[in-house]
């Protein structure tokens, strides 16, 4: 009997704990017949009761794992550390609010098993509970990297996907310290079936991740997956050149034909800020890339263990 795990990365979910568990457990029930199951929580240092929670589930039900961190390192962290210690020959990622449907799972391990797929994942039809300016942006995300990356980025795609051992592998190959885990999932390759579904409310709690903390998550896979912002950092400063060549040999021909004097020194500092400001920005986008080569040499953990459910006595 094929065996599965579900890796679920949680950051102060105290609440959404139990109502998780007691949803993926009749889902476990209703596939009894067909496969064994284990639940890998990874507790990104949760500040709640998150983790006295994963004790008592994992002290209730031998199926249940559980890694805790020492610190908070992030989603990518524990998506990363989930996947490192799954022993599944399927392997699932999911979030602990049920936005997710865990029965989904019935329907994606038969794709897997009846058919030649690799990987059976899930992607939005609506973004309900967005705000209007997360729907924006998300759109232009989707757009921007869609047209400057060479890896697919499906527009409403989610983490909840059930994967073959041999793309989790192939996954967990990439050693690289900044991830980008929906851009990783992709770059692998493997084929992959696409379920829709329209997200659900959270039933407790509220979202950890706000806009900023999207912004930069969105930075950090155009980065990770695309060298045109430096591409089109050079053209900028190509362009910029020729128009400062163009205006020099205006001034010199205006002087010499019409004796006219050099002023206009409004519109000079207006030019000098719009193009200083140009700079700064150019300088930016290679300054994120030198940063991000900069974490990649240290080859600092991704993540660090502090407990897991074999310390429980």
């Amino acid at each position: 009997m094929k065996k599965i795990s579900i890796v679920v990365p949680c950051y102060n979910e105290e609440e959404s704990l139990p109502l998780f568990y007691e949803e993926v457990n009749k889902v476990s029930k209703k596939m009894e017949q067909k496969a064994d199951f284990e639940f890998v929580f990874v507790n990104d240092g949760s500040k709640d009761k998150t983790l006295e929670k994963l004790r008592e589930l994992a002290k209730k039900d031998k199926r249940v794992r559980y890694i805790s961190f020492s610190r908070n390192f992030g989603k990518e962290a524990g998506i990363l550390a989930g996947l490192e210690h799954a022993t599944g020959d399927y392997i699932t990622t999911m979030d602990a609010d049920l936005q997710d449907p865990p029965m989904l799972l019935v329907e994606m391990f038969d794709t897997l098993e009846e058919t030649e797929y690799d990987c059976c994942a899930t992607k939005s039809t609506n973004r309900k509970g967005y705000s209007f300016l997360r729907k924006i942006f998300t759109k232009w995300f989707y757009s921007i990297i869609g047209k400057i990356s060479k890896t697919e980025m499906v527009p409403g795609a989610r983490d909840f996907r059930l994967m073959t051992r041999q793309m989790v592998d192939a996954i967990l190959s990439m050693k690289e310290y900044n991830r980008y885990s929906k851009g990783l999932f992709s770059f692998v390759g493997f084929q992959t079936k696409w379920i829709e579904f329209d997200i659900e409310d959270r039933k407790v709690g509220t979202s950890k991740f706000n806009f900023w903390k999207l912004f930069s998550y969105a930075i950090e896979g155009i980065v990770a997956f695309s060298t045109t912002p430096l591409v089109f950092a050079a053209l900028v400063g190509v362009l910029f050149c020729v128009i400062a060549f163009i205006l020099i040999i205006f001034i010199i021909v205006k002087t010499l034909i019409w004796g006219d004097p050099v002023g206009g020194w409004p519109s000079m500092v207006c030019i000098m800020f719009f193009v200083g400001g140009v700079q700064l920005f150019c300088t930016g986008i290679i300054g994120e890339y030198l940063a991000k080569t900069y974490l990649e040499t240290k080859h600092r953990p991704v993540y660090i263990i502090k407990e897991t459910e074999k310390d429980l006595k």
